[in-house]
């Protein structure tokens, strides 16, 4: 396949997850219906389609084959970068981390992919509020669902799908005891969102607060040798 089929792919023709075409099916019908009504809603209703055909794009990627690194699970703009205890949920509130907040606004990719190879140690879901998820309060009071992880190289990290102001459902596949790869897909957020990532001290951040993600291809840090305090 050449640069412009690639291209064509990737961009304008994407793979659709499997979740989203009840939704592109919904949003088709309504638009046939306001077209009948009046024909500027139609062109309105066309246009929101679209949209609704691009939110759930499921495009392939490329991560990159390092050894000791964590990648982006979430397409997106780095929100914060802060050291905090862990989530209480996963018995990691004794321990302190970096976390790395990703936001991934309604015109994002949703689709979530692991950030690191290894095998899921714990989930938990935490019905919640929710509050616009670029707010620090939200990785505590909105809806979430979490997860740790032992990495292959003995790392136990964290990341968290969590739910926003227009987000209502979380979608996560990932169980217990689970192994993944690296940019593996494993859920999904429906309509604007935020995922956390915790990492250990000793973890070398690569990423900047306001840089672009893009999920399962960004590195987002190469974790270090020591431990975790």
């Amino acid at each position: 396949m050449d640069k412009v089929d690639i291209s064509l792919q990737r961009y304008i023709f994407p793979n659709i997850n499997s979740d989203g075409w009840r939704f592109i099916s919904i949003f088709a019908a309504v638009t046939a219906l306001l077209a009948i009504i009046w024909l500027p809603l139609g062109i309105i209703g066309i246009v929101l389609t679209i949209w609704c055909y691009y939110f759930f794009r499921d495009p392939e990627r490329v991560t990159p084959q390092l050894e000791n690194v964590v990648v982006a699970p979430a397409d997106g703009i780095v929100q914060m970068i802060s050291r905090v205890t862990g989530p209480e949920e996963l018995g990691l509130n004794t321990k302190t981390f970096n976390r790395i907040s990703i936001f991934m606004s309604v015109f994002n990719v949703h689709v979530n992919r692991a950030p690191a190879n290894g095998k899921i140690l714990q989930r938990a879901y935490i019905k919640g509020k929710f509050f616009n998820a670029t707010l620090d309060k939200a990785s505590k009071d909105n809806e979430r669902m979490l997860l740790s992880m032992r990495t292959d190289s003995g790392k136990e990290i964290a990341f968290v799908q969590i739910a926003g102001l227009i987000a209502r459902r979380i979608i996560c596949n990932a169980k217990d005891g689970q192994e993944y790869k690296a940019g593996e897909r494993f859920g999904h957020i429906r309509f604007g969102s935020r995922l956390d990532v915790y990492l250990p001290t000793d973890t070398e951040v690569l990423v900047s607060a306001g840089q672009t993600m893009v999920a399962g291809e960004t590195v987002l840090a190469r974790l270090g040798n020591g431990s975790t305090k």
